[in-house]
């Protein structure tokens, strides 16, 4: 199986960039940049600072790597480093949650860090053969200031690759509804909604999400689970969900992941891709959480090629983009079936 996953065509909807830069390109950063930050700049040493305690301890430890991402070339380079992570794991797409507000406030320019990562992104289209698109995301717990300068970021700069508009960080204390005025504007200027919400609260943050943040996928929803009006809503209204099953266990959002509610999800009809979140953070990949999904689901080969087939499904990428990589992954079972 893991072979089989490891060759799969795969699509990765849910992805942060500063929670993907591996421990080799941390270290790196930490070195270059010694002293301003806590993160060791040996590798070795990263797995137990990665060790988190709860959500809270993550977003610190979070935070600590971000600032050691100092100018555009040091966004450049994390950005291509991503994109050649996720290559080499046979992902043809992917949505990467970008957070321009938390760089800008320490010191990179708006239109240096838009043009830092469209740089990476066709440098990996075409050395790579990757596409990357970008979701600008909310820092939730910087509250209103940090959503004017995302949202003017995103309107002002547009960034190529740009196509959706996202609100991630802590969920308590953090409400949801503050938000309308900016993913309304960020709507209407054609960007898709991608808020996080119900992963380390109940049920009604996803509400809250639902009727003032006119979502066209939820980030995580697993909490969703707790309510089954909710569930019949996302079944009955198709409205997909973006799990990231390792994650979950590490933010303590999930006792274990023998606990994890994805079968439950998966029975009620709510549509769902599997995802990494911040995958050297927390000791997995992509590839590691398909191997996961798929003991959860009980899935065969067949089965887990159809989780890769929902991403591409769930994707914003173009009808001809969507085509290309789902003729990708029949042609890849169809000859491992031989």
């Amino acid at each position: 199986m893991q072979d089989f996953i490891a060759g799969l065509p795969k699509a990765e909807l849910h992805v942060h960039h500063v929670g993907s830069a591996l421990p080799r390109i941390v270290a790196e950063l930490a070195a270059r940049h010694e002293g301003a930050s806590p993160v060791p700049a040996d590798p070795e040493l990263l797995k137990d600072y990665f060790t988190f305690t709860d959500f809270g301890h993550f977003v610190t430890v979070y935070l600590s790597v971000v600032d050691l991402i100092r100018d555009a070339e040091d966004v450049r380079i994390l950005t291509f480093e991503i994109a050649r992570e996720l290559a080499r794991q046979n992902v043809r797409y992917a949505e990467l949650t970008v957070t321009p507000y938390s760089h800008i406030k320490r010191g990179v320019p708006a239109t240096a860090f838009c043009e830092a990562i469209e740089d990476a992104r066709l440098s990996a289209e075409r050395e790579l053969g990757i596409q990357l698109r970008w979701c600008f995301d909310i820092p939730g717990e910087a509250g209103l200031p940090a959503a004017e300068v995302t949202l003017k970021t995103a309107l002002e700069e547009k960034p190529e690759g740009l196509i959706s508009f996202g609100l991630g960080g802590p969920e308590i204390g953090v409400p949801r509804p503050q938000f309308k005025p900016y993913f309304a504007m960020a709507k209407a200027n054609g960007l898709y909604s991608v808020p996080h919400a119900g992963e380390t609260t109940g049920p009604q943050t996803i509400w809250d999400a639902i009727n003032e943040l006119t979502p066209d996928r939820i980030g995580h929803g697993i909490s969703a689970a707790q309510d089954p009006e909710l569930m019949a809503y996302l079944a009955e209204h198709q409205l997909p969900i973006e799990v990231c099953p390792t994650s979950n266990v590490c933010t303590r959002a999930v006792p274990a992941i023998e606990e994890h509610p994805l079968a439950l999800l998966s029975q009620a009809g709510v549509k769902f891709s599997i995802n990494s979140d911040d995958p050297p953070m927390f000791g997995t990949t992509l590839e590691n959480e398909y191997t996961v999904a798929a003991r959860l689901l009980e899935l065969d080969e067949r089965g887990v090629a159809q989780l890769a087939r929902n991403a591409v499904e769930q994707s914003f990428a173009p009808l001809d983009t969507k085509r290309a990589i789902l003729g990708e992954i029949d042609s890849y079972v169809a000859s491992h079936a031989m």
